[in-house]
């Protein structure tokens, strides 16, 4: 017999069609503690486990609004058990979960999910992190490993809420995962500037030929680099680009930087656009400096005796400033996968990332005795 549905109290919530206008976040710390956490702990009391809402999502990010109901969107939640446990607990859910709380529906379909089943994502903690990220956190992360990563991957694993953690191996991994390593992100920050000193002078050149088109679209690929710049320099990972510019924004060391993108973007003409550039770049130049790091005193020079604008090196200074002969024997100005790989199908395949990060830095191989 079906279980009757279990239902919350949302005092004062307005609705939207009869269903409780709330943060997908907000939502699933409900279901797991009205719903998810009571069925499972009496099936397996004192079962070691963590609830969040990870993985992909609007709401992981806290950016859901209405017209994320459409499709994913609903009563998700990820459950980190043991290994041993996984299997057993999915399938009891999948026996045992009401059919609507909180007037949705506790089984759905979803874009990569066409049957309808519930979407409590049952893993163990480590398997969880390795189908995001590609990372095996049960050993120590390669040079490699980092490269391969995606901000878009580690968001999906550090970004979202955490309801409970008993057995504190999810709280370890988001903690190991917070941030690179510091002479990897050196190399990182040092390659989005020699991509930006490589381009710059081309927004004039373009524009001074009367190709505003090409001025603009140079001037868009630079103001991309400069806010991946921007999330490097405050150590906040940068999520895929629907979400790039809100969350750049609400950096704490946005502004003069956004508005002078902003204006880069929006501008009609390409002198504008270089000298909102010009700024933006300035700025972030002063924030590299505030933070102790390698930064010329003079950001901003002349292209040669061309009436155009270029960088000064940013990236030399911060190179030099490596010690870690693994990043040392990176080669400059390539940087991670998501500096130089613009493909959305390499870069939402975890597989595919690691294949290219090993053509930046190859793995060691044990020697065959050969």
């Amino acid at each position: 017999m079906e279980q009757a549905p279990v239902t919350h109290v949302w005092s004062g919530r307005a609705t939207v069609d009869g269903v409780p206008d709330i943060p997908g976040i907000e939502l699933a710390g409900a279901y797991y503690r009205d719903v998810v956490g009571p069925l499972v702990l009496a099936r397996r009391p004192g079962l070691p486990h963590a609830a969040a809402r990870l993985g992909s999502g609007s709401d992981v990010l806290g950016l859901d609004d209405a017209m994320s109901r459409d499709h994913d969107w609903g009563l998700r939640l990820t459950l980190l058990v043991p290994g041993d446990a996984v299997a057993d607990v999915d399938a009891f859910l999948e026996a045992e979960l009401p059919a609507r709380y909180a007037g949705l529906p506790v089984r759905f379909p979803t874009s990569w999910q066409p049957q309808v089943r519930h979407q409590v994502e049952v893993a163990e903690p480590h398997d969880f992190v390795a189908s995001r990220t590609g990372l095996d956190t049960r050993t120590e992360l390669t040079v490699a490993d980092w490269l391969s990563v995606t901000g878009q991957a580690m968001l999906e694993v550090t970004a979202g809420a955490v309801f409970t953690d008993t057995a504190g191996t999810l709280t370890e991994i988001r903690e190991r995962l917070a941030w690179y390593p510091d002479d990897l992100w050196r190399y990182l920050l040092a390659a989005d500037w020699a991509r930006l000193t490589q381009e710059l002078p081309f927004v004039g050149r373009t524009g001074s030929r009367g190709d505003e088109t090409g001025a603009a679209v140079i001037t868009a690929r630079l103001v991309d680099v400069a806010m991946h710049l921007g999330f490097l320099l405050d150590r906040a990972w940068p999520p895929y680009p629907k979400w790039r510019g809100t969350l750049f924004a609400a950096l704490p060391h946005n502004a003069p930087v956004g508005p002078a993108l902003t204006r880069a973007v929006t501008a009609q003409v390409w002198r504008e656009r270089e000298a909102a550039l010009v700024e933006a770049l300035a700025a972030l130049s002063a924030r590299q400096r505030d933070l102790g790091l390698p930064t010329p005193d003079v950001a901003i020079e002349n292209f040669w005796d061309r009436p155009f604008r270029s960088l000064v090196s940013h990236d030399g200074p911060l190179r030099e400033s490596i010690i870690d002969p693994a990043v040392l024997a990176l080669p400059p100005e390539v940087g991670s996968v998501e500096q130089w790989v613009g493909n959305v199908a390499v870069l939402t395949d975890p597989a595919r990332r690691r294949r290219v990060a090993g053509a930046i830095a190859p793995q060691p191989t044990e020697d065959d005795g050969n």
